[in-house]
């Protein structure tokens, strides 16, 4: 316990979460946080985030820590300096087996063609058959086809992370039934899914149809909220754009368009 406290962590949350810390040696446990902090440079604000979010970690053994960072090293081609950044974001790449997960998920990212791996180090826990294939399947399922479905993908791996009942299925039942787009611009743009449906996505589609504007995705949800008024402010009282430019206006005639 007092070992425990004087890295900062609670004995007593760390129970709940993980009772078998109750009958681990206070030397298991130094040695394999002291392990972290030479390997990685883990500092005590990152090992009170292991111990909250994963705390089976301080219980492993040193012998089943070495393979992992050896992995990361050598395979996912993460520099060392980088380690701790990586640890921190996902300390349960700890918890995985190099043969079983992380290696098999790094092939699969690899072979679909998303090369630097050490950039997208959080997806390598994820399992391939149970995370990645489902979430390729849906994409293929609402309309796109596998070539345009792993583009997407590759483009922005970050997809494989969100949810398909609370991010995907609402998102793209609100793109195509309000806001009545193409799959096309879904393709270009698949960041799309990486904003919030209630806090971005529809406050600015309804602004801009209140405005009759139309705005391409990444005019209408990357920019500022300052910067996206000054558009609708140009769109509504400036001249005309040409209609490649994603100031183009849903309210301008045809005839009179550059």
């Amino acid at each position: 316990m007092l070992y425990l406290d004087s890295i900062g962590i609670d004995l007593f949350s760390l129970l709940s979460t993980h009772p078998p810390i109750v009958s681990a040696a206070a030397a298991d446990i130094k040695s394999v946080v002291d392990f972290l902090r030479s390997a990685a440079g883990l500092t005590s604000s990152d090992l009170r985030r292991i111990a909250a979010m994963c705390p089976e970690i301080l219980t492993s053994k040193i012998s089943t820590l070495v393979p992992i960072f050896t992995f990361l090293l050598r395979e996912a081609a993460v520099e060392g300096s980088d380690l701790r950044r990586v640890i921190h974001r996902r300390p349960r790449l700890l918890l995985c087996s190099v043969e079983s997960r992380l290696r098999p998920t790094l092939y699969f990212l690899q072979s679909i063609g998303i090369a630097e791996i050490n950039k997208h180090t959080s997806l390598l826990s994820a399992s391939v058959e149970q995370k990645f294939i489902p979430r390729i399947d849906y994409f293929q399922k609402i309309g796109f086809n596998y070539r345009d479905t792993i583009s997407m993908f590759r483009r922005f791996p970050s997809l494989f992370c969100y949810s398909i009942e609370h991010n995907f299925e609402p998102k793209f039942d609100y793109f195509m039934v309000e806001m009545g787009r193409e799959l096309k611009e879904l393709k270009e743009f698949p960041h799309y899914f990486s904003f919030s449906l209630e806090n971005r996505i529809k406050p600015r589609h309804r602004r801009c149809v209140e405005k009759g504007v139309f705005l391409s995705l990444p005019a209408m949800l990357k920019t500022g909220e300052e910067r996206f008024q000054g558009r609708l402010e140009v769109c509504c009282n400036s001249s005309i754009p040409v209609r490649t430019s994603p100031l183009w206006c849903t309210n301008y005639d045809d005839d009179n368009a550059l």
